[in-house]
């Protein structure tokens, strides 16, 4: 993989697809070096977002600048479209618990693809519920708003959530945190646990991007 899963890791699905390119750069020049994909099919959330051909349109510009591009496949029966996401040039891709009966199959899919495994869970998902998954993936993505729609507001109780996961998870597996991520929240839910922090809107939908992501991610790094 290019790069580590760690930091902040702006969410294009708040970009301006008009100017994709372009602001995908500023964050990275900023700093950015993880690169988020958030994947909807309109049936295991409501909203359809991007597919496959967006992530593609952006994986070399990533790949160049030492990136990493993070995908997390929002979608029913996941293990279908593993390897059109491969092909597109992820690096890392997470799937959902709550997607698949067939979730072991999905994640060893991933790593068989040579990408970083991720297993997402929904903010009503136990954090115990991820025991019968040992060893079986290489990051956990804890949602900390209900999977959908950008711009939510982080869910408080996410935090105590961050920190059991902690408690459960191998020590240095990563702990990626995914809805209502800005300066505050980052910070809250690093001191919980958390090391790879997602934000689109926050990031995206701001005046200045470049701006907005460094803010996170030096709360971030001050944990």
């Amino acid at each position: 993989m290019a790069g580590e899963l760690a930091g902040v890791a702006p969410s294009i699905l708040a970009a301006d697809f008009a100017r994709l390119g372009e602001q995908v750069a500023q964050v990275m020049d900023a700093g950015a070096r993880v690169i988020h994909v958030d994947v909807m099919d309109g049936h295991f959330v409501p909203p359809i977002s991007i597919g496959a051909l967006v992530a593609g349109s952006i994986r070399d510009q990533v790949h160049e600048a030492g990136g990493v591009l993070d995908v997390h496949l929002m979608v029913e029966r996941p293990e279908r479209h593993i390897a059109d996401f491969v092909a597109a040039g992820a690096d890392s891709i997470a799937v959902h618990w709550e997607a698949t009966p067939n979730v072991h199959y999905a994640l060893k899919a991933v790593r068989d693809a040579g990408c970083n495994a991720g297993l997402a869970i929904n903010p009503a998902t136990s954090p115990e519920a991820v025991a019968g998954l040992a060893g079986a993936y290489d990051h956990l993505l804890c949602m900390t708003v209900n999977p959908g729609w950008g711009g939510q507001s982080y869910i408080e109780s996410s935090t105590a959530k961050i920190a059991r996961l902690r408690e459960l998870l191998p020590d240095g597996m990563p702990i990626e945190v995914d809805g209502g991520i800005g300066v505050v929240t980052a910070r809250v839910s690093g001191h919980a646990g958390a090391t790879l922090f997602v934000a689109g809107s926050s990031i995206f939908g701001q005046l200045d991007p470049a701006h907005a992501y460094s803010e996170i991610a030096a709360a971030a790094a001050a944990i």
